[in-house]
């Protein structure tokens, strides 16, 4: 188990937050297949985006979702506060503070990952929303700017004196992006200095990676981000097998019918119009661990798929996945 504050989350695999992935739809799917809590997308301190559309949606929760994390991304510490104070009254369980994103257009408005070089800023925005809130506050992180200036240590110990309760640290630095493979001497030193929770974060794709990066690091936990996509199972696959269970995927026949359940949630959130163009990058995902070691046909899969303009089509693409090119399936083994 692992604990945030006052909550007690049943085990210690939870779903990072990803911009345009973890919506409403998604995360509920991940909590049903296991998962502990998933984040939501990050959401604008910028008060004028409050209530627009995009914004409402990214805020959309379920009793199904569980806790009810809401990351918040910004650089005015006053406006962070307010931020975090809007989402508590809206009935977040907990408050994350994004300064983890390398996007260019998050950085550029110096937040997110780029909050790393300024660590009076660091501690001025944690002081001001932990201060401000009632709820819990986590802070998700990555190493430092660039391999030079690794300054995760420094940060988590800042977010510890401020009041923080859990951090999340991508084993990458900012300048690093996705490239390469995610170190994690800097997540080990960081739980060594810090007596908060501290989740292990970065290539967790299978059941060995993780046990291997808890080994590791001594993290209370890991946070899955893109190993996730294609694959919602995949937290819960982890979780149980953390806990001594069943480290059996599911079928290919349940796997299926899971990603058109999702699509079927997607079309029921999103409406038909947009919901069937959200799903082709989901499917897309999903496609791509089916045909695994078979690029070329899973490009062909998707191009077809990506055609298709209504939802009962894609239900029935999808169905037929198996019998495509009348191949047998190469499923992704998620315990390697």
């Amino acid at each position: 188990m692992l604990k945030i504050g006052h909550h007690t989350l049943p085990n210690n695999v939870v779903v990072a937050p990803m911009a345009g992935v973890t919506d409403r739809p998604f995360r509920e799917l991940c909590l049903d297949l296991g998962a502990a809590m998933a984040v939501s997308e990050m959401i604008s301190d910028d008060p004028e985006l409050a209530q627009s559309r995009k914004t409402r949606l990214r805020r959309e929760h379920s009793p199904r979702a569980a806790l009810r994390s809401v990351q918040i991304v910004g650089n005015d510490p006053e406006r962070m506060a307010a931020a975090a104070l809007r989402n508590a009254k809206d009935g977040a369980d907990i408050i994350d503070i994004n300064m983890g994103c390398p996007a260019k257009k998050v950085c550029k408005k110096a937040a997110g990952s780029a909050l790393l070089g300024d660590e009076a800023l660091v501690t001025a925005i944690l002081e001001a929303v932990v201060s401000t809130v009632s709820v819990p506050v986590t802070l998700k992180i990555r190493t430092g700017l660039d391999r030079s200036r690794r300054n995760g240590v420094r940060i988590a110990k800042i977010a510890e004196d401020a009041g923080v309760q859990m951090l999340a640290v991508h084993g990458r630095t900012r300048a690093d992006k996705f490239a390469g493979d995610a170190e994690y001497h800097t997540i080990e030193q960081i739980v060594d200095a810090v007596t908060i929770p501290v989740l292990a974060n970065g290539d967790i794709n299978s059941i060995t990676r993780a046990r291997r990066v808890l080994e590791t690091t001594g993290a209370a936990g890991v946070m899955i981000g893109r190993g996730a996509q294609g694959q919602p199972w995949l937290p819960g696959m982890i979780a149980r097998a953390l806990r001594g269970q069943s480290t059996a995927a599911p079928s290919p026949e349940t796997q299926v019918q899971i990603i058109q359940g999702h699509l079927l949630e997607l079309i029921a959130f999103y409406g038909e119009f947009m919901g069937t163009k959200i799903a082709r990058k989901h499917v897309g995902w999903f496609a791509d661990g089916w045909f695994t070691n078979e690029p070329t046909t899973a490009r062909r899969w998707k191009q077809q798929f990506n055609r298709l303009d209504h939802y009962k089509d894609q239900l029935e693409h999808l169905a037929h996945i198996q019998h495509f090119n009348h191949r047998t399936p190469r499923i992704i083994s998620l315990a390697a």
